[in-house]
């Protein structure tokens, strides 16, 4: 029973272990993207430190870095707690341990003296051949061969407990050190954090103090941003057109042929006119059953501006439909899901791709250079270009007409 509750305890020791390192894993893989991200911002910034003007695209970067550390600091408290919670199971594992090798060790004692007592050869023949038959006789001799063997067995027993005590003080002592190293990490970063708010504070009032110039800036590219939306979903309407003359001839030659063979004309289908098809309407399946899970339009970028309204400073409210995607320069603008591409436009100084996916659709504006035309298929993550000298990509995905947040749709990045 005692050997039982040794092995439990070294199982659930080893489970405990390894849960915790997948869970510790999970967030040192997003911390390092975080680090990854946060130099980016960095590197972007240290660009434009010279130039003395504040821009609304810096101050974009500055909100970035600062949702990015905050992150941090969030994943590296989350760290923390993970370690304190082994750190706790260890120490009280360890106790257990050491209560037990006790009871082994006291187990063991008593049967060296009991051996030590009765270690003679005559002693164990006098011992067998003092039993009433020969039937006894038999017990009395495999007890002491299995007394023997359990002594061997309980030695076994207390070097593996020693070896596990030992194994688990310094699994614990690695623990504290990590712990030592990330309180030391989050400190730096709440330093950072600090400094790239005050940064940002002086971007604010900068900006602020040229709000008139500012709100005649954000009304163009207001206007900007309108007429391109009205080009999407123009030519979204135009898919879904085409999409619907051609359901109707379809039902149209099905109600014909029906009508000729003396049939019932087939039920018209029901749904959007993008689905009509077997393929369009798994496709539509198959991007739903991926949502939260599509990969980004691009393989490393920060958002500078989520879709919804940005107050700057008391009297100035951006609004964004997509996603701004900063990235770097002549980096690869990819496809989210597989689809085919419907649109190639140039439009108010941008270049924009859209690709349809059954009854969805995804834009990618602002590419330097385009891989695809109109017409072909594309699978996932598949090149449509590259982002331009600006490297802010924008990014938006629709439901037939209806504007979709990517929030909801897209990975973590």
């Amino acid at each position: 029973m005692k050997y039982f509750k040794s092995i439990l305890i070294l199982l659930l020791v080893f489970f405990g272990v390894h849960a915790f390192s997948q869970s510790r894993s999970e967030l040192e893989k997003r911390k390092a993207q975080l680090n990854k991200d946060i130099e980016m911002t960095n590197n972007i910034l240290n660009k434009t430190a010279k130039d003395k003007k504040v821009t609304l695209k810096q101050l974009n970067l500055l909100r970035a870095q600062i949702r990015l550390k905050e992150e941090k600091i969030n994943t590296i408290n989350s760290e923390i707690r993970l370690l304190d919670g082994q750190i706790n199971e260890n120490v009280n594992q360890v106790r257990s341990l050491q209560s037990q090798l006790a009871q082994l060790k006291s187990d063991y004692a008593a049967m060296i003296r009991f051996a030590q007592k009765n270690q003679g050869s005559y002693s164990k023949l006098m011992y067998i051949f003092a039993a009433k038959d020969f039937n006894q006789a038999y017990k009395r001799m495999k007890y002491l061969q299995q007394f023997g063997e359990y002594r061997q067995k309980q030695a076994r027993y207390i070097e593996d407990t020693q070896s596990s005590i030992k194994g688990k003080i310094s699994q614990l002592n690695r623990n504290k050190l990590d712990k030592d190293h990330l309180l030391n990490d989050q400190e730096k970063e709440k330093t950072t954090l600090g400094s790239a708010q005050d940064k940002q504070a002086k971007a604010v009032n900068s900006l602020t103090s040229q709000e008139k110039k500012l709100k005649q800036d954000l009304a163009k590219k207001q206007r900007d941003a309108q007429q391109l939306d009205r080009a999407i979903r123009q030519a979204i309407a135009k898919e879904i057109e085409i999409a619907r003359i051609k359901a109707e001839e379809e039902a149209r030659i099905a109600a014909a042929k029906a009508k000729a063979a003396g049939k019932e004309a087939p039920a018209a289908k029901t749904g959007s006119v993008l689905n009509t098809t077997p393929e369009a309407a798994k496709l539509s399946a198959d991007f739903v059953s991926n949502r939260g899970r599509l990969p980004w339009p691009v393989a490393n970028g920060v958002v500078t501006q989520f879709a919804g309204r940005q107050k700057i400073g008391v009297n100035v409210v951006v609004d964004n439909t997509g996603w701004i995607i900063k990235t770097n320069p002549g980096s690869s603008v990819r496809s989210v899901f597989e689809g085919q591409v419907t649109t190639v436009i140039d439009i108010v100084g941008s270049t924009v791709v859209i690709v349809k996916h059954g009854e969805f659709f995804t834009a990618y504006k602002n590419l330097a250079s385009v891989n695809v035309s109109k017409g072909q298929k594309v699978s996932t993550k598949q090149s449509l270009g590259t982002a331009d000298g600006q490297a802010e990509i924008e990014f938006h995905i629709y439901k037939s007409r209806e504007e979709q947040d990517p929030k909801y749709w897209l990975a973590p990045n």
